[in-house]
């Protein structure tokens, strides 16, 4: 085990609340976070408050969230998290570990990568997955077996490497900007109602009617499962009402808003596509798409199109000072870059998805 003067990694206290008296440390790496991020990518709009954040953290009986802080001569540095699934015979784990660059270069993410490795194994997970940005950079780059983008063989790309990890797929990050012209969305989104005329648009915020309970459960089951995922292992979720109560509380508890938009089957009354957007309590920051998914059963009549539109154009009421609008893909997912290309949304950065499978 690597020893460093002056470093510990202290086991993470989630506390009730950020004002109860153990709740020091959760706000620090709050803020220690926000500052790594802006690091990397430049801006704030991967920035989060603590009682914003401190619902994810909560625990849950779909999984087990560990974290800890990184602690160098007293004063926290960075953080560890491990999340481990609870799906029936699952043997895949998730982690970070995240550092200011001033302290790089001094083994203490090494350190903290064997405790992660550690105590991945001591919960039976043999299937460890990891993402990190990779601004861009000259010099030689790396790409997944897909085929589908790169990145530069830079300090985080070779801290993997280093550690037996193998690059699986690049997720592109891309932008909408909010404040400008709609024109183009408006009429996407007539062509696209054009070309669906089985469905109909819902839209809801948390926390979700009943009606739409069960639907949006099974669409977020599938999320697990039909999204493109390369050589990464995904367990099938099992969604259910309770889920998607604990799912929507997460935002609602701590004021952050969500916003769902779903294409229904006219006929029969099926949820088969969605799209979420998220706002913190703070409408000028960043809005941030999350999920989005077509089921495979209706895909090839321009519902994706129909639920991004749709979500964008009410999204100017909700948040009308929200300046830009972020995403994730998988570089191989064409069909969805294809729709927010259509958008008008631009790539503004680039992830790694890292993959190691442990020896027995």
């Amino acid at each position: 085990m690597t020893t460093i003067t002056g470093l510990e990694f202290r086991p993470l206290v989630v506390p009730a609340s950020i004002d109860a008296p153990d709740a020091a440390d959760f706000v620090e790496m709050v803020r220690v976070r926000n500052l790594i991020y802006r690091e990397i990518s430049g801006h704030d709009d991967h920035g989060i408050t603590a009682d914003e954040l401190l619902p994810h953290y909560q625990a849950s009986e779909y999984q087990t969230r560990l974290g800890w802080v990184i602690v160098d001569d007293g004063a926290i540095v960075g953080r560890i998290g491990l999340d481990v699934p609870h799906e029936d015979g699952s043997t895949a784990a998730f982690w970070l570990i995240e550092l200011l660059r001033e302290t790089w270069g001094r083994g203490i993410g090494s350190a903290a990568y064997e405790l992660v490795e550690r105590t991945a194994r001591e919960h039976g997970r043999t299937v460890l997955q990891s993402w990190a940005e990779h601004p861009a950079a000259r010099g030689p780059q790396l790409a997944p077996p897909t085929g589908f983008g790169e990145i530069p063989e830079d300090h985080v790309a070779r801290f993997y490497l280093r550690h037996g990890y193998k690059l699986e797929q690049v997720e592109r990050n891309s932008a909408f900007d909010l404040t400008g012209s709609f024109a183009g969305v408006e009429r996407l989104l007539a062509e696209a109602e054009a070309a669906s005329p089985a469905y109909r648009l819902v839209q809801w915020s948390a926390p979700t009617p009943d009606e739409y309970v069960a639907g949006y459960a099974w669409m977020k089951s599938r999320m697990s499962t039909d999204a493109p995922a390369a050589a990464l292992e995904f367990d099938e979720e099992a969604w259910d009402a309770a889920r998607i109560a604990e799912h929507d509380g997460r935002y609602t508890s701590s004021g952050r808003t969500i916003l769902v938009t779903a294409a229904q089957h006219i006929e029969t009354g099926e949820l088969c596509a969605f799209n979420e957007l998220v706002i913190g309590k703070d409408h000028t920051e960043a809005t941030h798409q999350e999920d989005t998914l077509v089921l495979k059963e209706h895909r090839g009549h321009k519902l994706g199109t129909l639920v991004k539109c749709a979500g964008l154009l009410s999204w100017r009421e909700i948040a009308p000072d929200s300046a830009r609008v972020i995403t994730y893909n998988a570089e191989e997912n064409r069909p969805m870059l294809d729709i927010n290309e259509a958008i008008g949304f631009v790539p503004i950065a680039y992830e790694g998805a890292w993959k190691k499978v442990l020896d027995d």
